[in-house]
């Protein structure tokens, strides 16, 4: 399994996608913009990783990682707006919910921030379970 950050540019499970157009396949396109926007946006040099706005934004003592749990709330909530499976959504709220309570460390938590990328981990959980809904 690849690391986060390599997925960065590639949120979606090989595989047929939802038909261009339709709600579903626009609303997945958002979540993978939002998902590399806050996730991995941009790249370190030194360290050859990617960091995004997650990284940032928490950064900024008690409000800063309250402010990033909104892009991953609302994907949360497309999920189960689209049905997704409780195990997805179970998996999307651990995911985001260790990003909040380990980022809201000093020091430790950003380091996390940079390395977990729940973001683009819930992003990918979301295609894999509702692109194939999709396709019947």
């Amino acid at each position: 399994m690849r690391r986060p950050d390599e997925l960065a540019g590639d949120t979606s499970p090989d595989g047929p996608r939802p038909k261009a157009g339709t709600k579903l396949a626009q609303d997945l396109e958002r979540i993978d913009r939002i998902a590399r926007l806050m996730d991995a946006q941009f790249r370190l040099p030194l360290i050859r990783t990617r960091i995004g706005l997650d990284g940032l934004i928490g950064l900024v003592p008690g409000i800063g990682d309250l402010v990033v749990f909104a892009p991953s709330a609302w994907m949360i909530a497309k999920g189960w707006q689209y049905g997704a499976s409780k195990r997805t959504i179970l998996r999307m709220v651990a995911n985001s919910g260790t990003d909040l309570v380990i980022g809201a460390v000093p020091l430790v938590g950003d380091l996390f921030d940079i390395g977990f990328k729940a973001n683009l981990r819930n992003a990918r959980l979301l295609r894999l379970d509702l692109e194939p809904k999709d396709r019947a």
